[in-house]
């Protein structure tokens, strides 16, 4: 797999989409924040970007978005978000259109923090079409349905009922949820087997009926999956490798779509 930053050097003006997800992003992380930051910064020296896509998990464990949105001018700059969203705003201020997907750690996130740098939520499937491809663009997490007790939970967790009341719970009691869903997510990735955990291969092919390639985060498992003429993608998570950030990251290189290592640090 090459580097992103040798796509960035070589073949700059080609660029035209980037996709990441699997950041989370959370005050406990500023190396992560701060690589991200980085990667919005040499983003900004694209000249043809059109597009930067977060396919969810984006924050890790977010409460809303009135914890952010409505704060005060003072106290919205202590935060530990603030340098990402003034960064994202530096982006789309180069006229990058930036689009945000919920994921299973943060689908609390709504349009109003988006708004805060110019972006837009969108909703999973995401259709996006160039000239030759069609693609099918999802978190992820609804691919794995082998982990029945998961669908159970997420189909109550992301109705919009469910939302609605969430939004409305004292701060105090959202981060209590949240930190038993960190505790729980934890626990399930070392007590369930290894496949269970991975997409449904029956659930990939309905994905992909009408579509050419699938994107798709969430695994944790980097890698370019050909089935024919069709192609599953899968983004990587942002993680520390001793003292570098890294992730797998996704660009759209003229009409093809490929897998680039970004590293920081």
């Amino acid at each position: 797999m090459l580097s992103a930053d040798y796509f960035f050097t070589t073949r700059p003006s080609e660029i035209q989409a980037v996709f990441v997800s699997d950041l989370h992003l959370s005050p406990m992380t500023p190396k992560l924040s701060a690589a991200f930051i980085q990667l919005l910064g040499d983003l900004k020296q694209l000249p043809n970007l059109d597009s930067l896509f977060i396919l969810g998990d984006w924050l890790d464990a977010w409460l809303g978005d009135d914890t952010y949105v409505s704060l005060s001018q003072a106290d919205k700059a202590k935060h530990w978000l603030h340098p990402v969203i003034l960064a994202l705003n530096a982006l789309a201020d180069h006229k990058v259109q930036i689009f945000v997907m919920q994921g299973n750690r943060d689908f609390m996130i709504r349009q109003a923090l988006c708004d805060t740098f110019k972006g837009a939520l969108i909703q999973e499937p995401y259709p996006i079409h160039t000239t030759q491809s069609r693609i099918r663009l999802e978190h992820g997490d609804a691919l794995c349905t082998d982990d029945m007790s998961y669908q159970r939970y997420r189909s109550v967790i992301r109705h919009p009922v469910t939302g609605f009341i969430l939004n409305r719970l004292p701060l105090s009691v959202r981060k209590k949820l949240a930190g038993n869903i960190q505790d729980t997510s934890k626990n399930q990735k070392t007590t369930k087997a290894f496949a269970i955990l991975d997409v449904n291969e029956d659930a990939v092919s309905a994905a992909l009926k009408e579509y050419d390639i699938l994107l798709h985060g969430h695994t944790h498992r980097p890698h370019v999956h050909h089935y024919g003429h069709q192609a599953r993608i899968v983004l990587g998570d942002w993680r520390m490798e001793g003292t570098q950030v890294c992730a797998e990251i996704g660009l759209m290189i003229g009409e093809d779509l490929q897998l680039a290592q970004f590293k920081h640090g």
